[in-house]
């Protein structure tokens, strides 16, 4: 059996439903599962943060899903903080695709969802970011700059599109400091840090989002005016 969390499901034809999956050991697969009817059904555990196990067949890119259980109870996500989930989700599959794969990533989409549950902060969606563009090969060095001179605290730095880290005069909108770059690599974010540090990640992601803007985000504005949640 392989476990996986559904990222996102769709209707398809009359009883099926399209799957996006993160698998363990395999990354992101896409497959077409029939939901059935009544006790039968497995609609009621095809959901969000539900960790499962299953079995997948096919030899083309888009696999069937069947034997599917649930592995555990549900990942307790509650209230806001599913916006955050939310927000996980649809960055995987935005960014994550079928050929790319990111057989490693299971867990750490995984121990962020637990950290999550536990307790919410915004440094875990960053620290989430970062391990994302490292696995899509896009996140430029948080330990040096372009010159390979290591990142000072007490400095400010512009990011070069994918180039990395040039020194910058003083702190500006799009200058970020040292110190905040550091604690993001380490995994050491103060609140201090946040607004800086979503910035840059929105600065990094949109390279590859593009100008398409995210339903998670838009839901989130819609429907919570204050929160913790901040993607």
């Amino acid at each position: 059996m392989l476990r996986g969390y559904v990222l996102h499901t769709r209707p398809y034809k009359e009883s099926s439903v399209l799957v996006n999956l993160l698998v363990d050991g395999q990354g992101r697969i896409d497959c077409v599962a029939r939901v059935g009817n009544g006790k039968t059904s497995i609609k009621s555990i095809l959901q969000p943060f539900q960790p499962l196990l299953f079995q997948l067949s096919g030899r083309s890119t888009l696999k069937n899903l069947y034997q599917v259980e649930a592995a555990s109870p549900p990942v307790p996500l509650i209230g806001d903080v599913s916006f955050a989930g939310f927000y996980l989700n649809e960055l995987l599959v935005r960014c994550l695709s079928v050929e790319h794969g990111g057989e490693q990533f299971f867990f750490v989409y995984h121990k962020t969802l637990m950290a999550m549950a536990a307790g919410f902060s915004q440094a875990q969606l960053r620290y989430f970011e970062v391990e994302l563009l490292k696995e899509l090969g896009v996140m430029p060095s948080l330990n040096s700059d372009i010159e390979q001179t290591p990142i000072v605290a007490d400095f400010y730095y512009r990011i070069l599109s994918e180039e990395g880290f040039s020194t910058a005069l003083g702190p500006k909108t799009n200058h970020y400091s040292g110190e905040m770059l550091l604690a993001l690599e380490t995994g050491c974010l103060q609140e201090v840090h946040f607004k800086q540090a979503k910035l840059l990640m929105r600065q990094l992601l949109s390279i590859i989002l593009g100008d398409k803007p995210l339903k998670s985000r838009a839901l989130f504005n819609k429907g919570v005016k204050k929160s913790s949640y901040h993607t």
